[in-house]
């Protein structure tokens, strides 16, 4: 049925042609096999059953939702929203089972029906209204996204214990995730191989007209298809917030990227007519694989995205060989049958070479002794701003001085990224980590685990709920935030109007900074706060919304930022006004920041010495890990920098 049907060409070959065969016929088995054993030469600690344990937990999710896009991209579609509705019926089932009662199974149903619904309304869009799938699907991202903030108010919602144990392991060692994973796998397959409707779409990615002129009813098919993409998507996003303990309204964002570079990475063709199960798998190992070792080998945040990309590119490039060389690709019917036997041959020899491989490369690291010096990881929310890069540098300051191995990874603000790092650190035996959670609710169970291994743990700038940290080393977020409101009325004469600046939704930060603000405007009845909106801790976010507002709010005389990257952006739409007619504070005491200060475009920056925050957290770890008395809290006091102290101020 399927377009492609090309045969393997080669007749006598000798071994040689035939390995080269094997391997062009395997090539996403062939780089995961490359990857295992560069990975477990590379570090000692890739090659243990707890991190290998991690690494199919941190591939579950992607998994998952990628063998739900299987389906779309083997019919030549595309589903750009599975993050999305992943997000969204999780969060539909906190919500119902925890603000309004319903019980836990039905919750569960009503989820995976968001999830049916959203396809459903993908398959309409794409085959009634004959929108591309590229653009129906993207709509729907941006409205599933929105519905999960307006569900959620833009704040986590706790999950229901009965549900949150999908996160767990079963008799302690055995992943929930993982078995998952396995059974919508083999779901997947068995869909693909051995049903009506997996045949319909090889048939229709292979030729659409064809197949309508076969009698296949393509419109039909195509509702089913995208509505099993969103029963996958739903699963996924049940598994995702169980591991999390919570509902994060901005979870799996991005994720729709990482299902269809693991399709593709596991051999099908976005054109259509070829794809199957464990090929998709294979790619998710791959991107999972791929990230716990850089993270073992401690590689910068920003080289690994670079490494990614261009592992993607090289995986549709070998495929591109392998079509070129006459290779056999995965056609109709070949989910689960289709030369079964001589697939399992394969994938058994390609067990056995990598186990032997693995195991004589484990012999470089057998008769290694420790390092002297202790490891320590730090996980940061994120370094794509400039006060987290300065609470890295005065870490890595001290981590130097100290004589401290230090580990920075970026969860480019991702909760359940964070989370596979966090248990990175866990598995591969660190002796402290120091972490700063994108949610506090989120990092609980991964800090449950490490407190279980009896790794101290250390929090920095916000603090970790549901579990126990050895030391909290923070400044109050609530307590800043009423300052910067106390600051902006003060220079206002206790009247005026105000817009403020939110950050991320979702984030502890953001809730925390708000809830100061509405304190510390709750002493100041004469300040009229004329607007509320999330820019995200982003400069041309802040840029851009406040050049939105100052439409409809022209009059506005102050201007209250959740941080300087946001109250920097107000400050370029405001033009010749900030700093004259509008005051704007912010908050974080970046440099940037601060020069805005010294040049009065910036009124004032409430500075919480994040260098600081770096060089006490890395003391702290060291002291825990030494057994040595540690302070639970130890906070750092923040500072309201204007232009009359800016000059004797340091971060």
């Amino acid at each position: 049925m399927a377009a492609d049907t090309l045969k393997s060409t080669t007749g006598a070959g000798g071994g040689a042609a035939a390995v080269r065969r094997l391997l062009l016929d395997n090539g996403a088995l062939t780089a995961l096999i490359v990857l295992v054993i560069a990975m477990s030469a590379l570090s000692g600690d890739f090659l243990t059953t707890d991190n290998l344990l991690n690494v199919g937990v941190q591939a579950a999710v992607v998994a998952i939702l990628a063998f739900g896009s299987t389906f779309v991209i083997v019919s030549a579609g595309i589903d750009l929203s599975v993050g999305s509705v992943a997000a969204l019926s999780a969060t539909v089932l906190a919500w119902s089972a925890t603000q309004h009662g319903v019980p836990v199974v039905a919750a569960v149903v009503l989820a995976v029906l968001t999830g049916i619904a959203a396809g459903l309304v993908n398959g309409f869009l794409i085959a009634y209204g004959k929108l591309p799938p590229f653009i129906a699907t993207l709509a729907l991202l941006s409205v599933g996204r929105g519905l999960s903030l307006v569900i959620s108010e833009g704040s986590p919602i706790a999950f229901p214990d009965s549900v949150s144990h999908l996160g767990d392991t079963l008799g302690g060692w055995l992943p929930v995730p993982l078995l998952v994973m396995i059974v919508m796998g083999l779901v997947a397959a068995f869909v693909l191989g051995r049903t009506y409707i997996g045949r319909s779409m090889y048939a229709i990615g292979g030729n659409e007209e064809a197949a309508r002129l076969s009698g296949l009813r393509v419109q039909k098919q195509k509702l089913a298809i995208y509505a099993l993409s969103g029963v996958f998507a739903a699963v996924a996003g049940i598994v995702l917030a169980s591991r999390l303990s919570s509902a994060q309204p901005q979870a799996a964002d991005g994720y729709e990227l990482d299902a269809i570079a693991a399709v593709v990475i596991g051999g099908a063709s976005l054109a259509g007519g070829t794809g199957k199960a464990s090929g998709t798998l294979i790619g998710a190992l791959i991107l999972a694989v791929l990230r716990n070792g850089l993270n073992l080998l401690n590689v910068s945040a920003f080289w690994q995205q670079v490494v990614i990309g261009v592992v993607i590119a090289l995986a549709v490039l070998l495929d591109t060989v392998r079509r070129k060389a006459g290779a056999t690709p995965v056609a109709a019917g070949a989910g689960l049958g289709g030369g079964k036997g001589r697939q399992a041959a394969t994938y058994g020899l390609a067990a056995v070479v990598t186990v032997a491989i693995v195991g004589a490369t484990s012999f470089l690291h057998g008769g290694s002794s420790s390092a002297s010096n202790p490891k320590v990881g730090l996980a940061l929310s994120t370094l794509n701003n400039p006060f987290f890069v300065q609470i890295q540098a005065g870490a890595k300051a001290e981590a130097k001085k100290l004589g401290v191995d230090l580990t920075v990874t970026d969860a480019q603000n991702d909760a359940s990224q964070q989370a596979n790092q966090l248990q990175n650190f866990t598995s591969s035996g660190y002796d402290s980590i120091i972490v700063n959670p994108v949610d506090s609710d989120a990092a609980g169970n991964s800090v449950k685990a490490a407190d279980k291994a009896k790794i101290p743990v250390i929090a920095v700038d916000r603090g970790v709920n549901k579990a126990t940290v050895d030391a909290l080393v923070a400044s109050d977020n609530v307590a800043g935030g009423e300052l910067a409101a106390r600051t902006v009325a003060e220079k206002l004469g206790g009247t005026g109007k105000i817009v403020i600046l939110q950050g991320q939704a979702g984030t502890s930060a953001a809730r925390e900074r708000a809830e100061g603000f509405a304190k510390g405007l709750k002493a100041y009845p004469g300040i009229q706060v004329l607007a509320q909106q999330p820019a995200d801790f982003d400069r041309t976010k802040g840029l851009d919304v406040m050049s939105n507002l100052l439409q409809a709010h022209p009059d506005v005389q102050g201007v209250i930022a959740a941080n300087d990257e946001m109250a920097l952006g107000a400050i370029k739409a405001l033009g010749s006004k900030a700093g004259k007619t509008v005051q704007v504070v912010g908050f974080d005491g970046t440099p940037d920041g601060l020069k805005a200060v010294e040049q009065g475009t910036l009124y004032a920056s409430v500075a919480q010495q994040p260098s600081q925050l770096g060089r006490i957290a890395v003391d702290n770890a060291l002291k825990a890990l030494q057994g040595k008395k540690v302070e639970e809290t130890v906070k750092v006091p923040v500072k309201v920098v204007t232009k009359e102290n800016v000059a004797g101020f340091s971060g």
